[in-house]
Formats: structure tokens, C-alpha cells, sequence
């Protein structure tokens, strides 16, 4: 079983490596500048939605990079803490703890916008709107999550308070998912693959998708985050290291089939089915086309309207955000 295992990965990439050859580029790596480090570190954790960035580990290596690593994450709840301390280089993360880590002195930069649309909020019978979430509970893994700040500025987007009017469930075992499945929450907020196995098991229904409802999908959901100091350190590496994320979600758009098999030979999620869902309903063909500081800009604005941050989104976009080899890549892989 193992050496069907191995081939079918190998397989897989050897796909992936060559439709990446495909994906246009102005020059060859071995034209630029010597990379500064051939290490980088991301983040691993179970959500389908990263995709590009467990795919991104071939075309890293295409990069030049001989040693990329993932560090095993349970949840995004610390996300931020790992980049701004450096024990990770780079992680797609929501845009909105991202904000809310720049604001708090966090050694963050983003980077990029990387993909829209994964993050769900489903509720029970007993909530038809977002509307109707007034008084009711929510499952998060922790305040200040992605998930969290997502339906709270979702929620006052519509009128509510969400500190008053919403009652907040934390915790991580048992999940959200799971107490919203037994019945003991109203509503949760989900990321691939929850919502796709609570479809399945016909729980609970969609209130708000990031991916397709409005003013949410005109923005960007995750985006590329750095370590600061890596950046400033690593230039070239950074440049790499981007160029290997956007070719990843190109190949997220293109070759859904392909990469889903992989998620799933790599042992970064176990159900095909929901590979192959999520990579057919979170739109990862974006990042030409958005800005990746309106997104940021948003948020930033929202978050502050809440409370959750005290810098303007200017200060926000000064401090922690680094859009020239964003603008660099645009020109050279035009598509």
C-alpha cells in the first residue's frame, strides 16, 4: 500500500511540477540574484482552503529552496504569534487578524492577497438572517480568530453589536463544528473542509459565504504574511517565495483534480470530495485582478469602527504591508 502511496505522489507532483513549467515567467530563476537562504518554514493546519500553500512545497523547491518545512498548527488562532516571532517565515492568514496583529506591534508584512472566499457562517432553524443572530450563540475557536472577527464585522456590517448582541462560544475540543452539529450552538463560523462535511450531513444552513455574497467576496479572505524581519533580510528569497504562492493558486484554479489528489496523497486533508469542492467554490484566480490593499484597507476600517484596532487603516498599510513584490510578480506573470 505504501508503494502505491508513493508513486501516486510522485505522480502527482510530477504533474504539477510540469504544468507549473507551463505558467508564464519573464526570466529564469537562475538569472536573478542568489537566494539569501535556501530554508523557509509555513504553517500547516487543517483547512483545504490553504491549499496553495501545501502546494506551493514543489515550486518552492523549483525556486531553489532545499529545505521547506511545515510546522504543524492545531488552529489559526496563532497564526500571528508564530509569524511575528519568527518561528515560522510565511502563512496565508485572514486578512482581519492579520490587521489586528500589525496594530498590536506585531513583526508582520503582508504580502499578497492569495485567494477569496472560504470563510462560512452557517446557522440552525432558529436563524434565517444574520439578523436573527441577535442573542444567540456562536461557536469560534477564540476570540480574535479568523472565524470570530469575521462574523463580528459581518455582523455589524447589518447593525448589530456584536460584543452585546452576540454570545460568543469559544473552544477548540470540542470544535464549534462539532457543537453546532449536537445542537448546542445557533450558528458557527467555518472553514473548509466543516462546512462541506456539515452539507453533507445536512446540518444547518448558510447564512453569509465569503466566497460569493457581497461585499465580502470583493475582497480578498486569505492573504500571503511574512516575518518581518525575513523580508527585510531576505529579499530575493521573499520574491521566491511569493512567486511560488501565486503559481500555486494559479494551479488551485486550473487543476482542481490534480491538486486535490495531492491534498490528499500528502496527507494534508483525507476526503477527496471536499478537496475537490473547495478548490471548485473558493475562487484562487483573484490575485491578478484584486488589490491587495483594499483589502486590507477594509478591514482595517472595520476593525477600528469595532474597536478591535486604534491605527488608521494608513498607519495599518505603512507599517505592515509590502506591495512591490506583488507588483513586480504582476508584470512578470501575466496571464
Amino acid at each position: 500500500m505504501q508503494t502505491i502511496q508513493t508513486r501516486r505522489r510522485f505522480l502527482t507532483s510530477l504533474s504539477l511540477a510540469g504544468t507549473a513549467a507551463l505558467l508564464p515567467r519573464s526570466r529564469s530563476v537562475a538569472a536573478e540574484n542568489q537566494l539569501e537562504t535556501t530554508s523557509v518554514r509555513l504553517m500547516r493546519m487543517p483547512s483545504i482552503c490553504l491549499a496553495p500553500q501545501y502546494v506551493a512545497d514543489e515550486l518552492l523547491r523549483a525556486e531553489g529552496f532545499t529545505d521547506v518545512r511545515y510546522i504543524d498548527a492545531p488552529s489559526s488562532a496563532g497564526f500571528n504569534d508564530a509569524i511575528a516571532s519568527g518561528r515560522v517565515d510565511f502563512t496565508q492568514h485572514f486578512a482581519s487578524p492579520l490587521v489586528v496583529g500589525i496594530d498590536g506591534g506585531g513583526a508582520i508584512t503582508v504580502l499578497a492577497g492569495i485567494h477569496v472566499g472560504c470563510l462560512e457562517l452557517l446557522g440552525n432553524e432558529r436563524v434565517q438572517s444574520v439578523a436573527d443572530l441577535k442573542g444567540k450563540s456562536v461557536g469560534v475557536v477564540a476570540l480574535g480568530s479568523s472565524d470570530h472577527l469575521f462574523a463580528s464585522v459581518m455582523a455589524a456590517h447589518i447593525g448589530l453589536d456584536p460584543a452585546r448582541d452576540i454570545h460568543w462560544v469559544t473552544g477548540e475540543s470540542p470544535t464549534p463544528a462539532e457543537l453546532f452539529a449536537k445542537g448546542k450552538l445557533d450558528a458557527f463560523v467555518g472553514s473548509p473542509p466543516e462546512p462541506q462535511d456539515l452539507r453533507t450531513r445536512r446540518v444547518g444552513h448558510s447564512l453569509a459565504n465569503s466566497a460569493i455574497d457581497l461585499p465580502w467576496s470583493n475582497y480578498f479572505c486569505c492573504m500571503l504574511a511574512a516575518n518581518r524581519d525575513f523580508v527585510r533580510n531576505h529579499p530575493v528569497a521573499t520574491k521566491r517565495v511569493l512567486r511560488a504562492f501565486l503559481k500555486a493558486a494559479d494551479l488551485c484554479a486550473t487543476q482542481r483534480a490534480q491538486v486535490a489528489q495531492q491534498l490528499v496523497d500528502e496527507h494534508f486533508t483525507g476526503r477527496y470530495d471536499y478537496a475537490l469542492q473547495t478548490l471548485n467554490e473558493v475562487p484562487y484566480d483573484k490575485w491578478r485582478e484584486y488589490d491587495s490593499e483594499d483589502t486590507v484597507r477594509f478591514y482595517a476600517l472595520r476593525l477600528r469602527e469595532l474597536g478591535f484596532i486604534k491605527s488608521t487603516p494608513q498607519k495599518i498599510i505603512a507599517e505592515g504591508a509590502d506591495w512591490r513584490f506583488l507588483n513586480e510578480l504582476k508584470r512578470e506573470l501575466k496571464g
